[in-house]
Formats: structure tokens, C-alpha cells, sequence
């Protein structure tokens, strides 16, 4: 018998008295009894149901309360009158006091009027697409060391400290790097970094425009982040140059700004959108690879050269009614934090030349610390707009608790762990999909523990990772590929992105799908190792 089955039965010795008859007659004699008795509700995972009942109660408690009392006090009302008594009192009412029927009617329409002119657009995302490079692009996690080597730049070292770092990274054996990293020459220069940007952007904006089938002259709004390669003319203008887009488009170009740029752009791209109605606007988000190649030995400056892999991506917004039906999402939140103002935020992702004079990116080791507290103001910031009512009493409770009675040790000393830990407030039940910032496997790991998600919740953050690397901004969109290709997004969910920068800055953006999104039959980078996935790392 399995040992579940064996914790739900109870045994009972039950003493049948002294035997009269049979062999074992003037003995006493005992029998067995066994139950099935009742679970341990405390410990059943059915428990759960009760928390989500207590929410909803409390959620709905005034429409539980109220509604059954207006339809107790109609019911009485009408209930007392025939129809065609009913008819008369209105027709009488009606007639008897034109004027007031009439004002009622005009501040009526006037108030909804006003209320529907003067509330902010909806922005909607139409669509989306991911660039996946060639094949001849891709190298395992053994190719890259080897490549390493061959160059001639990096001792012994430095490729052991690199080949440490990949095995614990969490990347793949099918990431892409530019061709300029696989040759022994110089990667980071301007002809090198238009090459790679104008691979990796219109090969995401080829697919996008394929697949919403808008015509680029149709684009009002253009928004390209990309941190460190900022060349002139600038990233945007060489995109309207190649599509020959229209002359009085609002273009702009975000540089220096980190990793998590996207969502600063799609900040911008809602404000344009807000001040310009009946337009269509383009986000594109990548990171050139080449041109922020590490040829030295810092090992602090060499963790980049691990993580950061080829990819773009590019969003398409519109604030136009009629595309209400085919959009995919709507934006509902987007919450921005910056801790610049403190010298050890603006210092732990810092671009400067190593004592050979080589340009990198230096990473602090107060990275994950510094991390932490961003994270910790922007969901503090976002946790009013998106989590339920339940949750943030349960939340304010607990802090009361600790602010009332945590003041002094001889209170401290005689409250329990569990009455006087804070609080941490299910995201779950705020969002059904989490598009996490793919740093590293330590970020995700941290992140999961500190936000109390699941492995499921946080699967696409870690195949992404897997399968195409640390794409930088781009990261969270080929998360929410992932999510469509295994057919996981249905209308109503809610997903959050959330991603981190140097600053240091922590940005979130909320989506609520507009219907069930169909596993894509082509254009998703997913669509030729989906089935693979997941995998465990």
C-alpha cells in the first residue's frame, strides 16, 4: 500500500469480551478495526482554495454586500405594482416633470462626454518579433573558449575564469555571436557595429511589418534603444533611411542607458502616442555584441563577453480604435525606478579602459545587493496598481504588527519568527505570466526566491536564457515569444515584464492579453526547438 493511502487510515483495537464457545472458549479476545478517516487539511494542497476564497471575499465584499440589499428593496418596490400601474407612475412622473427628466438627461450625456474625451488613449501592442540569426552564427559554450583562445588576447587566466563563468551561467550550446568576435581582428569598430546593427534591426523589422502587414511610411513614431554602440547618423536614421519612412516622423535614439532601456522606450513611445492620435509607433531594442567586446584581462570587464549574445527585437504600438480587435495586448502599468542619485548604484555597471587601455564594462560585486533594492522600490511602487485589495491589507497589517510591537527586544524576544517576518505579497496573484530579466541563472535564482514564484512561472526567463542567451533589452520579448509558442497566453492574463540596467535603474510593464494567442506558424524563434523545451539546467 502506498504511503499516502496508509496516512489516511486509522486503526481502533476493539475488545470483544470472553469467547463461550470455539477452541479458544473463556479466553478474552480482541479484534482489529481499521478507518479511512479524514485528511489533514493543514497539510492539503486544497488548502489553497480557502486563501483564494478569503480573497475574493474580501475583493467582492462590497458588491456581496450591497447588491443583495438594492435587489431586496427593488423587488419590494415593484413588487407591489401591477404593469400597467407601473407604466402609468413612470409615464405620469415623466410627464409631470419634463424638466428635470431633460436636465438629468443633458449632465448625463455631458459627464460621459467629458469622461470619454478626456481619459488617456488605450495603446495597443499589435504585434512583435524577435530576431534569430543564422545557424552559421551559433556557438556551443566549448567553441566559445576555443575562440577565446585563438585570438591571442586572453591568457590562461582569463579563459579558465571565462570557462568557469559559462558553466555556471546557465546559456547553451546554440547562442549566437557576430563573425567579428570569430576573427583575430579588431570587432570593436564603427564598420563592424553598423554591420551587426543593421543585421539584427531589420531583420526583426522585415518580420514585424510581414506580420501586422502595416507599411513602414504608415510608422508616426520610431523608438530605438541600444546602449553602448551609438554611431551617427544615429541607429534610427539609418532604419528610416533603409525603409525610406516619411519626413515627419517623431524619431528618437536612447543610448547609454542599460539593459532595460525597452521598457524606458515603450515609456516614450506611449507618451508620443498619447500627444498623437491615430498613429502607429515602432520599438526596437538590441545591443551590439561586437562592438562591446572585451579584449582584456579585468575580470570584472570580462563577465559581458559571457553573457551578452546577438538579438533584437521590435514592438509594434498603435493608440487606433480599430485596432482594438486584432491587437494582442494592452498596456495597462508601466513603473519606472532610478537610483542614480546614490554614488554606488551609478558606479556598479560602469563603462571605463582597463590599465592596458582596453574599453569595457566593469561590473561591481554590490551588483546583486544593489539589484535588490531597486527591485524592492519598484514592486513597492507597482504593488498598489496590480495586486488585489486582500493582498495589500494582509501586506499593511503586518507592518503595522512590526511598528507597533517589533519596537523593543523585550517585545521582540516574546513574538514568534512567523507572527513578525514581513509580509511578502503573492505577484501571483496579480500576473499569470512573468517575463523576468535573464541576467544570469544567479539573477533568476535570487529573483525567484525573493518574489516566492514558482519553476513554472519562471521557465521562460530561464529558456531564453538556455536557448539564445543574455539578449539585453530584447530578453523579455523573447520570453513572451516562448509563451506563445507553448500556447500559454489566453485573453484577460496579465503579464508582467520587469528588467534591470546600469544607473541603476529597474523597470516594469504591464500587459493584459486581448484574447488567446495561437501557437505562430511562422516568424517566432521558437517555432524549431520549442518542443525541446523546457530543459533542466
Amino acid at each position: 500500500m502506498a504511503r499516502g493511502e496508509q496516512d489516511l487510515l486509522s486503526t481502533e483495537i476493539v475488545n470483544r469480551g470472553i469467547e463461550s464457545t470455539g477452541p479458544n472458549a473463556g479466553s478474552r479476545t480482541f479484534s482489529v478495526r481499521v478507518r479511512r478517516r479524514l485528511p489533514d487539511f493543514l497539510q492539503s494542497v486544497n488548502l489553497k482554495y480557502v486563501k483564494l476564497g478569503y480573497h475574493y471575499l474580501i475583493n467582492h465584499g462590497i458588491y456581496l454586500a450591497t447588491i443583495p440589499v438594492l435587489v431586496l428593496v427593488l423587488s419590494a418596490e415593484v413588487g407591489s405594482l401591477s404593469r400597467e400601474e407601473l407604466w402609468r407612475k413612470v409615464w405620469e412622473d415623466a410627464r409631470y416633470d419634463l424638466a428635470t427628466v431633460l436636465s438629468f438627461f443633458t449632465v448625463f450625456i455631458f459627464t460621459i462626454s467629458v469622461y470619454f474625451m478626456s481619459r488617456p488613449r488605450s495603446i495597443y501592442l499589435v504585434d512583435f518579433a524577435c530576431y534569430k540569426p543564422q545557424d552559421d552564427l551559433k556557438v556551443t559554450k566549448e567553441q566559445f573558449i576555443e575562440m577565446a583562445r585563438r585570438s591571442g588576447k586572453f591568457d590562461e587566466g582569463s579563459l579558465e575564469f571565462q570557462r568557469k563563468i559559462l558553466e555556471a551561467s546557465g546559456i547553451g550550446d546554440e547562442t549566437y555571436v557576430p563573425k567579428a568576435i570569430m576573427s583575430n581582428e579588431n570587432c570593436a569598430t564603427m564598420k563592424e557595429g553598423r554591420l551587426e546593427a543593421s543585421t539584427v534591426m531589420f531583420g526583426a523589422l522585415d518580420e514585424l511589418f510581414e506580420k501586422t502587414r502595416v507599411r513602414p511610411k504608415d510608422i508616426g513614431v520610431l523608438v530605438v534603444n541600444c546602449s553602448i554602440f551609438n554611431p551617427t547618423p544615429s541607429l534610427s536614421a539609418m532604419i528610416i533611411n533603409h525603409y525610406k519612412m516619411r519626413g515627419n516622423i517623431l524619431s528618437f535614439n536612447l543610448g547609454g542607458m542599460g539593459c532595460s532601456a525597452g521598457i524606458i522606450a515603450v515609456d516614450l513611445a506611449r507618451d508620443m502616442l498619447q500627444a498623437n492620435p491615430n498613429n502607429y509607433a515602432v520599438v526596437v531594442s538590441t545591443e551590439m555584441v561586437g562592438y562591446n567586446w572585451y579584449p582584456g584581462r579585468d575580470r570584472s570587464m570580462l563577465v559581458p563577453n559571457c553573457y551578452f549574445r546577438m538579438g533584437c527585437s521590435a514592438v509594434l504600438l498603435s493608440n487606433r480604435r480599430r485596432d482594438y480587435r486584432r491587437a494582442k495586448y494592452r498596456l495597462e502599468h508601466l513603473v519606472r525606478t532610478h537610483k542614480a542619485a546614490d554614488d554606488r548604484s551609478f558606479r556598479c555597471i560602469y563603462q571605463e579602459e582597463d590599465e592596458q587601455g582596453f574599453k569595457g564594462l566593469k561590473v561591481s560585486k554590490d551588483l546583486m545587493e544593489i539589484g535588490g533594492e531597486a527591485l524592492k522600490t519598484n514592486i513597492t511602487t507597482l504593488g498598489p496598481l496590480v495586486l488585489p485589495f486582500s493582498e495589500q491589507l494582509f501586506f499593511f497589517t503586518t507592518l503595522l504588527w512590526r511598528h507597533l510591537f517589533g519596537g523593543d527586544e523585550k517585545s521582540k524576544a516574546s513574538l514568534s519568527h512567523s507572527a513578525t517576518k514581513p509580509y511578502i505579497p503573492d505577484y501571483k496573484l496579480a500576473f499569470e505570466h512573468f517575463c523576468v530579466h535573464p541576467a544570469s541563472k544567479v539573477v533568476l535564482d535570487e529573483l525567484q526566491k525573493n518574489l516566492e514564484l514558482s519553476d513554472w512561472n519562471m521557465e521562460a526567463s530561464r529558456m531564453t536564457l538556455h536557448r539564445f542567451g543574455y539578449t539585453s533589452s530584447s530578453s523579455i520579448w523573447y520570453e513572451l515569444a516562448y509563451m506563445e509558442a507553448k500556447e500559454r497566453v489566453r485573453r484577460g492574463d496579465r503579464v508582467w515584464q520587469i528588467a534591470f540596467g546600469s544607473g541603476f535603474k529597474c523597470n516594469s510593464v504591464v500587459w493584459r492579453a486581448m484574447g488567446r494567442v495561437r501557437k505562430p506558424t511562422r516568424n517566432n524563434p521558437w517555432l524549431d526547438c520549442v518542443d525541446r523545451y523546457p530543459v533542466a539546467l
